[in-house]
């Protein structure tokens, strides 16, 4: 069968059968694009945290996390192709997997860079319509959504993602760049994920929203009394992190939720 060679967001060439027709994804975000795209029928294998659509699991063989995958669930599918992210998987698992299988991984960290990863999976699966279809509704909704927020007053935040320890979203995350898009300042300036202590959490000063994401830690109305005694006089807003951390299909949605929030 005829192969054709792509390359993959961490410019690695990829060498893929025509057309896959036996897709594992260890990404939740991208499981939910491929059935967008009309590749339900396609998935033979998905994650424990693919939740959208909520039936997927039933549906599909699930093959552990995506930090702790099971590699004979996944050898027992023949996948034609595993779809990975740099960020999602660790680097172990890529060159596990990639002795066996056709491994293709996305690196998302920007609107163009979820774009461009909706691209390939059109060009990959012959799903080059749908795909640009899709393109084009992200592309049109933050056109709208940034006219929207050009003349709201910039707020400073810092996004929660877990607790015990504490994290929060740093620089060059695609969450930081959607607070961005908000405008909202990320008033945390390390880079990636850091942990921060309770001495540090009350040391941080000038900020206008604390926001706490429903994953992947669940936060609730506990955590942001909790965080009142620590970080006092400050505004706190449960939100939705699936669309502030989802860079597939979900991003057509997303610009609605955001409008919520202002």
């Amino acid at each position: 069968m005829k192969k054709i060679t792509y390359t993959d967001q961490l410019n690695r060439n990829v060498e893929v059968l025509q057309s896959p027709k036996r897709i594992v994804s260890l990404v939740p975000s991208q499981t939910e694009l491929l059935v967008a795209l009309g590749l339900l029928d396609k998935i033979v294998g998905v994650t424990k945290f693919c939740v959208h659509p909520s039936t997927i699991r039933k549906q599909k063989r699930v093959v552990g996390g995506t930090k702790d995958i099971h590699l004979d669930k996944i050898r027992s599918l023949k996948p034609d192709i595993v779809l990975c992210n740099k960020e999602e998987n660790t680097k172990e698992i890529v060159q596990l997997l990639e002795k066996e299988f056709t491994v293709h991984v996305s690196d998302i960290s920007s609107i163009p860079d979820s774009l461009e990863m909706i691209h390939q999976y059109g060009d990959i699966f012959d799903k080059k319509s749908q795909a640009y279809d899709l393109i084009s509704i992200i592309r049109k909704e933050c056109r709208l959504f940034k006219e929207f927020v050009k003349n709201i007053p910039q707020k400073r935040v810092a996004y929660f993602i877990w607790r015990k320890p504490w994290m929060l979203a740093g620089r060059n995350t695609f969450i930081d760049y959607l607070l961005g898009l908000n405008n909202y300042f990320n008033v945390i300036s390390y880079e990636r994920y850091p942990e921060i202590s309770v001495e540090e959490l009350s040391k941080l000063k000038d900020i206008d929203i604390l926001l706490l994401s429903s994953e992947p830690f669940p936060f609730s109305e506990t955590h942001m009394n909790e965080l009142k005694l620590i970080i006092p006089n400050v505004e706190i807003k449960l939100v939705d992190g699936e669309y502030f951390s989802w860079y597939g299909s979900r991003l057509k949605d997303a610009f609605d939720y955001f409008r919520t929030l202002h």
